[in-house]
């Protein structure tokens, strides 16, 4: 299953990668798609919403089932993926690009240290 290196993973199935020392933006694993089956409906949050790390921060909705989103760090959303209005199915097809989820300024750098390398996600998820 696919975990790019390049992001940090949380035991929620969320991922987050920095774009630079203030910003990152935060999906869901390709594990945590899977799962779900395929996605329906996105509830995500508004710009300027700030959420402490592993708070509830939106909800993906599958055919059978809905899932709470959990925040890998603390952040401030500065912007949504629009698309998925539009297109939820990105979520399943392409988790860890065209299928993010938001895009936050980083307000607590330190919670990058609780998170998992793709390798310990990769022994998580077995």
């Amino acid at each position: 299953m696919q975990s790019p290196e390049t992001v940090r993973y949380s035991k929620e199935h969320t991922w987050i990668q920095k774009l630079n020392d203030q910003e990152g933006i935060i999906g869901i694993t390709a594990f945590a798609q899977s799962e779900l089956g395929e996605i329906v409906y996105a509830d995500l949050p508004t710009p300027g919403s700030s959420f402490a790390q592993n708070e509830v921060f939106g909800s993906v909705e599958a055919l059978k089932t809905t899932s709470d989103l959990f925040m890998p760090v603390s952040g401030e959303v500065i912007a949504i993926n629009e698309k998925l209005a539009s297109e939820p199915g990105l979520l399943n097809s392409d988790p860890f690009n065209e299928g993010w989820l938001i895009k936050i300024k980083i307000l607590e750098p330190q919670d990058f240290d609780t998170l998992l390398s793709a390798d310990d996600y990769a022994k998580l998820i077995g």
